[in-house]
Parts: C-alpha cells; structure tokens; sequence
C-alpha cells in the first residue's frame, strides 16, 4: 500500500516535462506526424494533381480538335466554295487514321502491359450498349457500302475521295467496334496521358463524324436534284450527265443509303459515351468492397400486364408508322395520314407519363437506400438523359410558338400542339422515374433468392409427383406387350408409337414445370416490385417503337410543313437535325435505363 501511495504521489520525469512545457488550461496534446505518414499522403497528392492535369490536358486537345473540324464543316455550310465536302473528309479521314493507329498501339502495346488491367469496371460498358454498338456498326459499315457502290456507279462524274471516304470509315468503325466490346470495362493502369489522350482524340473524332451527319444533307438535296432532272427530261429539257442511271442497282444503292443513314448517327453518339466511361476510368482503383457480389439478371418471370399492353402499343404503332410511309412517301402526302399519326402519339404519350408518375410514386414509398458509391457510368446516364431530352423538347416549344402564332383551332394544328405539349411532359417524368429507379440499390438478396428456389423445387417436385410413373409404366407396358409371333414390323411401329407418347408427356411436364416456375416467382413479388417490373416493361416496349418510327423515315414535324413555312426551310432543317436525332438517341438510351430498372426491381 505505501508503494501505491507513493507511486501515485511521485510524477513521472516525462509528464512534469510535459506539465511546465504546455499552457495552463489546456487538454488537447498535439502529436506530429509521422515521416510515413507524410510521405504516403504527398504521394496520394501528387497521383491527385496528375490526374487531373492529364484530364486537363486531353480535354483541351479534344476542344482544340472538335473546335478545328467545327470551323470546317461550318465553312462548308456556309461557304461551300472555298471549303468543299471533300476537304471535311480529308481531315476526318486524318483523324481517324491517327485514332486507329492508337487503337492498335492500345490493343498490341498498353493491354498487354504487366499489371496494365488489375481492376475492371462493373457498371461500364453493360451487354445493351455493347449490343447496340455491334448493330449499329454493322449498319454503318453496310452504309457505306452502299456508298461505295454508289460513287463507283456515278464515277465518271464523282471525286476519288467519296470512295476513299467510306473505306477508311468501314476500317475505323470496326476497330472500334471490337476495341469497345473488349476493352470497355478496363481501368487502365499504365500510360495514363497517352490513354487518356488517345480516348479523347477519339471522342472527339466521333464527335465531328456525328456533327458531320447531321449537318450534311448533300444525298437529299441530290435526289431532289435528281428528280428535277427527271421532271426536266420528261419535258424534253436536257440535263446534266451525272443523273443516276435508271437500274435497279443504282436504287438499291440510294434507298439503303438514305435508310441506313441515321444508324451511323447513333453509332457515334454510344462510341462518344462509352469513350468517355473510359477515360473516366483511367487509373481508377476499384476496392473489393465496392464490386457487387450479386450481380441481378434479367428475367421475364413476374411481369404480365407490361408485355401485353407494350406488345399492343408496338403492333398498333407498327401499323401506323407503314400506313404513314405509304402515305407520305407518295408526291402528296394526305393530310388524314398526319392526323392518324399524330393522334397515336396522343393516345401513347399520357399513358407512359401515367406510368412514370406512378413508378416515382412507388419509389417514395420504398425503403430502398440509395447507392451512394461513385460511378462514372450512372454520372454518364444521368447527364445522357437529361442532355438528350433537350433536343425533342427544343423542337416541341418551336411547334408550339409556331402553332400559337399562326392558327391554333385547327384540327391538325391543335393535335400537333397536344402532341408537342404532352411530349415534353412524358420526356420529364420518364426522366424522373429512371434516374430514380437507377440510384437505388437493387431488391434482390441472397436469402430471398435461396428461399424462393427451394420452396419452388418443392412446389414443383409436389405438383410433379403422380405424374413421374407415367413414363416408367409406359416403358414397362412396351417391353412386356411384344408378342413372339408378331412381325418385325408391327414391333417397330409400337416401339414407335411409345416412344411420341412418352415425349408428349414429358412436353407437357416441362411445359406445366415452367407454368408453376413461373408463377409462384410472380406470386411471390411484393405490389411494389410487380407494379414496377410491369412500369418498367410496358415503357421499354413503348421506348422501342418510339425509336423505330423516327429511326426509319417518319419525320412528320418536317413533312407536315407547318413549321417549316414559318421559320424558312434553312432554319427549321437545322432545328430538325439538331433536335431528331437526340431524340431517336434518348429512345434508345432509355431503354437501357428501364432495363436497368427493371433489372433491379
């Protein structure tokens, strides 16, 4: 006890040091840190500042880039002369060498680096988007094909270079293609600057490829030429000798071009996205407790009222839109088949914003969390969507002040003005309900997934049960049946006549599996789950006909003529090309979103 009392009395040497050292009131004690410690955080620091320096730096030589071929092709617009067409692919096809020459260099040299790949992004590049890229790759190599063929017909009076052209575009389409489908989840280790140079070079040669598209409408105003030619030569004038042949050749060559010609648009638009999920990823490590363990799948099973009224609405639409192009590909177009068209939009749009509304509204009701882990792809599809919806809803406020000024109560006027209204409504709350539905976690967990296959074996081995003899006893039957005396002939007729029974009784067993598989998974969903797979479902299909009416020739907002009398031909075909193919890239993209959601639901 006294050496207690007197180690407690007696302080330490350390702490009177300490005691006369620090101020009079004072609890905090300041400790420096260590060498370690201030080494590893300069070194976090400085990867910080060259990461952003070298973001820096790509993005202002994509700017200066995309800036250079803007100022051609505007100089090809608006002064044709001193700039031709031809000098704009010139450059283009220079850009699109040095981007395959990287591409090459990325997929012999910097993959195949060690320790050049260690993470690899879930989120990015999902099986949808590679999709599209395959298809609409596809499209654009057989687009310029057929343009090809076409300046090979037409070569005594067309440039080298529109040969030239679509060959270097056949090569650099395809081996971006493949370079996206297998390299577009990598997060890239090693040569940050140059791969970060390289897919901003890329992005912006894309870019221009699309700006390009929309701006250039030379294969129109050629065959409107052409058909005043024909007009000419049928009253006896003579014309020039660079009309297209009367073949069949030539046609085909011109209407698959100009059929073709929007899927290129698109092609560009999905590259410049995943292009950029990519540079985004450059030197980007993914910890292990960010990668998802359970990745949800797709799956039809739970949803019947969406398929069946977005199955409706595709098949009506599909109706309308050839009903449309009979009508409106003639020299006349009537004014019953704008009406017809107009009024299927009006019929479709308020029940997808019906449909958005009451999926936002299950969504407050969820106890869902949100997923607050940092996502370049989400981030992409967030400023896609809102950025797309731009375009179609820039063009319904020109249609509505062009109706609004002119003459509202007439009958085409005041459905195109309905259209035009409930367009831009349907657009917000579509937006709304996806970005939403995307920054949720997903329902879908271990144990339920467990719980719901073994109940549903037992379901199904139960319902199963007294059907299982049936086989067996048919087999037994045939072996025991054969008689000695009997032919060879009639044994194998009998042989195979059981063998057709027991396989339509195993198809009917497989089939009433599926059946019982199927609906205990919809029996199980909660309301909240079934009514938005349902949500989710009906507003993909109607997303799909959506996209494909605008995406194969229906453009009654420059075929109706209304707006187009009121701000002049040049102003409104520039709005119309700004605007159409953001909305055909909203259509799709957003199908993507719904599938996402539908996914996570």
């Amino acid at each position: 006890m006294s050496s207690d009392k007197a180690s407690r009395q007696k302080p330490c040497h350390h702490c009177k040091r300490r005691s006369t050292s620090a101020p009079v009131g004072t609890s905090t004690i300041h400790y420096e840190k260590s060498w370690l410690y201030r080494h590893c955080s300069s070194l976090q620091q400085r990867d910080r500042q060259a990461q952003k320096a070298g973001q820096l730096f790509s993005g202002l030589l994509a700017m200066n880039v995309v800036f250079l071929g803007s100022a051609f092709i505007s100089s090809m617009i608006f002064n044709h002369v001193a700039i031709t067409l031809a000098d704009v692919w010139i450059l283009l096809s220079i850009l699109k060498v040095v981007c395959l020459c990287w591409i090459i260099y990325y997929l012999l040299g910097t993959s195949r680096q060690p320790h050049a790949v260690l993470y690899r992004d879930s989120h990015a590049g999902p099986v949808w988007i590679r999709g599209s890229l395959l298809l609409f790759g596809s499209f654009s190599v057989l687009l310029n094909v057929f343009q090809i063929g076409y300046s090979i017909i037409q070569i005594h009076c067309k440039s080298k270079v529109e040969i030239v052209f679509p060959s270097i575009e056949i090569l650099f389409v395809s081996t971006q293609a493949f370079f996206l489908w297998h390299h577009s989840k990598d997060c890239i280790q090693v040569q940050h600057n140059l791969t970060r140079c390289g897919l901003m070079l890329t992005i912006a040669t894309n870019f221009l490829l699309w700006l390009l598209a929309v701006t250039n409408d030379s294969i129109h105003m050629e065959i409107e030429s052409q058909l005043r030619e024909v007009e000419q030569r049928l009253a006896g004038n003579e014309t020039n000798s660079c009309a297209c042949p009367n073949t069949t050749t030539c046609k085909v060559f011109q209407k698959g071009y100009i059929l073709l010609y929007p899927f290129n648009t698109e092609y560009c638009l999905i590259c410049c996205s995943v292009l950029y999920v990519m540079w985004k990823n450059v030197g980007r490590r993914i910890s292990h407790h960010h990668a998802p363990h359970t990745k949800p799948k797709f799956k039809l099973q739970g949803v019947v009222f969406g398929p069946l009224l977005g199955a409706a609405a595709v098949i009506i639409g599909i109706c309308v839109f050839m009903m449309y192009q009979i009508q409106a590909t003639g020299s006349a177009p009537n004014r019953q088949v704008f009406v017809m068209y107009y009024s299927y939009y009006i019929v479709l749009l308020p029940l997808m914003s019906v449909g958005a509304v009451a999926g936002t509204i299950i969504h407050a009701f969820e106890k869902r969390e949100l997923d607050t882990l940092k996502n370049p792809t989400r981030s992409l599809d967030v400023i896609l969507l809102m950025g797309a919806a731009l375009g179609q809803i820039a063009m319904s406020y020109f249609s509505i002040v062009a109706i609004v000024a002119t003459n509202p109560k007439d009958l085409l006027n005041s459905l195109i003005l309905s259209y035009s209204v409930l367009l831009i409504f349907q657009y917000i709350t579509q937006n709304i309900f996806i970005i939403d539905g995307l920054q949720r976690e997903p329902f879908v967990t271990a144990i339920e997934a467990r719980h719901a296959g073994h109940s549903g074996q037992h379901s199904v081995t139960s319902e199963l049960a007294g059907e299982e003899t049936t086989p067996r006893s048919a087999q037994e039957h045939a072996q025991a049946s054969p008689n000695k005396e009997e032919e060879v002939s009639e044994e194998q007729n009998h042989e195979a006549h059981d063998q057709r029974r027991v396989s339509v009784l195993e198809l009917r067993q497989e089939f009433r599996r599926v059946s019982l598989s199927y609906i205990h998974s919809y029996s199980h969903l909660s309301w909240k789950r079934k009514a938005l797979k349902e949500i989710s479902f009906f507003l993909v299909l109607c997303n799909i006909i959506l996209w494909i009416m605008p995406t194969f020739g229906a453009h009654p907002v420059f075929e109706n003529g209304l707006e187009k009398s009121f701000y002049g031909y040049s102003t409104w075909f520039a709005i119309v090309n700004f605007g159409l193919p953001l909305g055909v890239f909203y259509r799709m993209h957003s199908v993507g979103g719904l599938l996402e959601v539908y996914i996570s639901a």
